[in-house]
Formats: C-alpha cells, structure tokens, sequence
C-alpha cells in the first residue's frame, strides 16, 4: 500500500473512532462491489464501518417475469438476444441457457451492433433489453435502427428512494454509481437528503468516497460529492439523455426484491411500437404470462439487493448455490453480490 492510500486508510480510521457509532455505508454499483472485494477493503475498514451492497447489477434487479417472458418466446420460435451475463438467469421455467440447449435461438451478444446486423439474417429477432441509465442509450439507437426491444430498461434514481423509505434498511450513506453518474449527472442526486459520494471503481476511489462520507457525517452534512470528475460532469450526458427521452418514456417497473417502483421504468413509446415487443407480440407474451406459473425457492437475492441480508445469510449460498449451478439472479451476474462474495472469498 503506497503511503497516500496509507493516509486515506488513517484518516478514515480517525474519523470513524470519532464518530464512534455503527456505521452503514451502500455503494449502488456492481463494480464498486467487486472494487471492493478485490482489493480486501473490508478487512482494512474499522470494526464500525459496514460495506452493504446494494441494487446495483442490473441483470441481479431484472425481475423473474421479463426472464420468463424472454424464455416464452425463445420456446415458441423466435430468435432472441442477450448480453452474455443474463443468459444463465433461472426463469420459472428454465433459464436462456436452457432454452438454448433445448435448440431454441439464442444468441449471445457483446455489443448492442452485434443484434442489429444479426437482424439483417433474422428479422424477427427480439433483443432483451435490460440494464440503467448506462445502456438504455445504446438501446434506443438500436431501436431506432430497426431492432425489435423487449424494454426490462430502468431508472435508478427511483431505487434510491425506494431503499431509504424501507425501515428495515440501515443507510448513513452512499457511494453512488459512476457509469449511471456519467450520463444522468450529479444535481438529481440532491433529493436524497443524505450523505452521498459519486466514486469510480479503484480501490484507492472508494477509500476517498468513504473518508469523504465520514467528513460529511461529522460536519452534520447531507450532500453529493463528485469524486469521479474524470469521467462525471455535473450535467451529465445531455446528448443521451435526449436520445433516450426521445424513444422510450417512463413508465412503473417491477424489481426482483422490491416489487413495483413507481416511475422507475422504461417502456418504448407508440412511435416506436413496430419495435416493441410488448407491442408486436403481444397476444403471445400475454399468453405466457398467464401461462407461467411461479416456482418456489429458498433463494434470497431479493433480499441481499436490498441490504437487508448479506449474501452468507442465504441458506443456499455456497452450497446449493454457486457460480456452476447458480440459483438465483446474485449468482448469475459477475457483477451480483453473491457472485462477488463467493468468488473473492472462497
């Protein structure tokens, strides 16, 4: 550890034996979590700092019933495509993966101009929208290109207020995301009246985002800091964000662990309909949602997106459940929690 990460370190430890009560902070990205693990922050942190993970993979948050929609109409004979980290995402019925190996058409994607050529061979194909702020953009260009969208695409902000409102949840503070950051700004964050620090995803960025967070906890503060200005401006991406408005429009979602969140989601608007697939297909998505039946399990990735347990306190983790034979959504994507935690701890 170079000295001025042993300065950070020192820093954060006078603070927090100043402050002297438990302290609960929540970072709302994926990569900060695996930031985290990989570089052993937990262990270096005093005894009064807890690291929560929270809602901040978005194929983790994407919720069972756009999975088995996604599954139905691969069954029925229509081509999809995936980005590669939800393909393995138990549905009620069987994951993509599965689907796949039951000679459905699924195809993995990597880049979102990956589906719009293979569209040119199959012009039916539907392409699983799903993910933030991040890539909702890439979404509407495709859609505007011609691909056919089904929309799991959701806000984030919205989450945020969901966790604070939740009174089984313990919050003193966040590190919001970077990536989401870039593109809607810093000024939406101000709603939330609590300590907030927009970090990037080194190890040394994320000891500046909690030293920052203790500072504001002692000062009697309630605001955001950019400490990703490299990357985060204040405005954002105003040229995405149009691009976005112009082809989708807010809409309530459903998320795994939370239920529904007013405003929270993202569906294609009427001018785009010939690319919905909610719209062009929609007698047969209806038909498999009323099809489907939900399928018990012991899993508890709704809980652990929330903060409410941590991924060990799922009877499944590390068990039933692993990378190899992952039963829920956390133990999918690389950026889930569960994924996090078994990978860097075992």
């Amino acid at each position: 550890m170079n000295s001025e990460l042993k300065n950070f370190l020192k820093s954060i430890h006078e603070k927090a034996e100043k402050i002297g009560r438990p302290l609960w902070f929540m970072e709302l990205c994926g990569t900060h979590a695996e930031a985290i693990a990989e570089n052993g922050i937990k262990n270096i942190l005093p005894k009064n700092i807890t690291l929560v993970s929270g809602p901040g993979c978005p194929v983790c948050v994407t919720d069972q019933s756009d999975i088995d929609v996604m599954v139905g109409l691969a069954l029925h004979g229509i081509p999809v495509a995936v980005y590669g980290d939800a393909i393995q995402v138990p549905g009620n019925l069987m994951s993509l993966e599965e689907a796949r190996r039951n000679g459905a058409d699924v195809n993995i994607v990597y880049d979102i101009t990956e589906g719009v050529e293979m569209k040119k061979e199959k012009p039916n194909l539907v392409f699983f929208g799903l993910g933030f702020e991040t890539t909702t953009g890439m979404t509407a260009w495709a859609i505007r290109n011609g691909l056919i969208v089904y929309s799991a695409h959701k806000l984030f902000p919205p989450a945020m207020e969901a966790l604070l409102q939740n009174k089984k949840i313990r919050v003193d503070g966040f590190i919001n995301p970077g990536h989401v950051s870039a593109i809607i700004g810093t000024e939406i964050y101000a709603q939330f009246k609590i300590p907030q620090v927009i970090a990037g995803f080194t190890g040394e960025d994320v000891l500046i985002a909690i030293d920052k967070l203790l500072t504001q906890i002692i000062s009697g503060e309630k605001k955001v800091e950019n400490a990703y200005s490299r990357l985060v401006k204040k405005d954002g991406n105003p040229k995405a964000r149009k691009m976005i408005a112009e082809v989708f429009e807010i809409s309530d979602a459903t998320w795994r662990g939370f239920g529904k969140i007013k405003n929270s989601g993202l569906k294609i608007r009427k001018k785009y309909r010939e690319y919905d697939a909610e719209f062009v297909y929609r007698d047969l998505i209806s038909k498999i949602k009323k099809e489907t039946k939900t399928k018990p399990s012991a899993c508890r990735c709704g809980e652990v997106l929330q903060g409410i347990i941590s991924s060990k306190d799922c009877p499944l983790f590390g068990k039933a459940c692993n990378p190899d034979n992952p039963q829920g959504a956390c133990m999918v994507s690389r950026e889930g929690s569960c994924s996090v935690e078994y990978r860097y701890d075992n």
